[in-house]
């Protein structure tokens, strides 16, 4: 593992900002950091970085401790903060130059081709540049950085859907070089498509990892029968769960209607089965990570809602 945490925990008098977090991220892989505001997941990449302490636990990147060693740590990191400050009175060729000179590992070559690929004129003042423009920049310079760790807290901020797409390229670019990359987004849909795997914060606690290998396998299949559904073949009874519908009976066969199945494996073996049912429609879907992100960031309305009916709470932090 290049990051490890043990039993992490941040707390501010009562509040914890970060509680008995334990996670690891291999190295080169994209791992994914998913939260609302306030979930923790700012304070914990900090930690990690070694700009803010830990109340209890410990944190390790590349073998250093991020409290007593955090200086080593920083020299294999690459980091973008969710908000870049940048020096105003510099143009961004300024910039580029200060950083490339600042730190060995910022290749100045590589900063001036990414800033290319995001269209960005660098040749104009920080100050007269909008805030896409100087999230360009930032990503230019953390993006140019050949460190084994690199840190991307809303890296596609501002920016347009032409230029997000280039900077998940470049993220992908990255894994395919060898390096690791922690990528902090409220977008789902980038980080389905760009992480190996995500970790799911809920007010300072981790809830779930999930591997978006396996949860690409994961299917929902809606289906409506004209007869009884009959006995779940025993082969597949482990990568299937019933959800709704009509509630199995003792042999777990269900009546004739409309029920929906949770597939976690292949879809080979499964549809053979389908093609044996009475069946009037079918709907196969993937089940994506928004449904997984809901489970546990539900609103508040909807959560009561299925409490009031009998609904059992969603907290297993194990996978689907």
């Amino acid at each position: 593992m290049l990051v490890q945490t043990h039993h992490l925990s941040k707390r501010y008098g009562p509040f914890a900002a970060l509680d008995n977090c334990s996670m690891g991220v291999q190295k080169g892989e994209i791992f994914g950091l998913l939260g609302p505001n306030g979930a923790g997941k700012t304070t914990l990449l900090r930690i990690l970085l070694g700009y803010i302490q830990p109340t209890a636990g410990t944190a390790q990147v590349a073998g250093f401790d991020c409290v007593s060693e955090s200086l080593a740590v920083r020299e294999q990191t690459a980091y973008l903060p969710g908000e870049s400050r940048l020096f105003r009175r510099m143009t961004g060729n300024r910039v580029l130059d200060f950083f490339s000179g600042l730190r060995l590992e910022c290749r100045r070559d590589r900063a001036a081709s990414v800033a290319r690929r995001l269209d960005l004129d660098c040749s104009r003042q920080v100050a007269r540049m909008s805030t896409g423009m100087r999230q360009k920049l930032a990503l230019a310079v953390v993006l140019a950085t050949e460190s084994p760790l690199v840190i991307l807290d809303e890296p596609t901020a501002n920016l347009d859907p032409t230029a997000r797409a280039e900077v998940l390229e470049l993220v992908l670019e990255a894994r395919a070089a060898g390096r690791t990359v922690i990528f902090s987004s409220h977008v789902l849909s980038e980080v389905e498509s760009t992480c190996d795997r995500v970790a799911i914060l809920r007010s300072g606690s981790l809830v779930h990892q999930q591997s978006l290998d396996h949860l690409r396998r994961c299917h929902r299949i809606t289906a409506r029968l004209t007869g009884p559904l009959g006995e779940i073949p025993a082969s597949l009874e482990s990568q299937l769960t019933i959800t709704e519908g009509r509630q199995a009976s003792p042999n777990r066969e269900v009546e004739r209607g409309t029920f929906v199945l949770e597939a976690t494996d292949s879809l080979g073996p499964l549809l053979g089965w389908l093609a044996t049912l009475p069946l009037e429609e079918v709907r196969i879907e993937p089940v994506g990570l928004a449904a997984v992100y809901d489970r546990f960031h539900r609103p508040a309305t909807q959560l009561q809602r299925e409490q009031s009916v009998g609904a059992p709470p969603h907290s297993s932090a194990n996978g689907l």
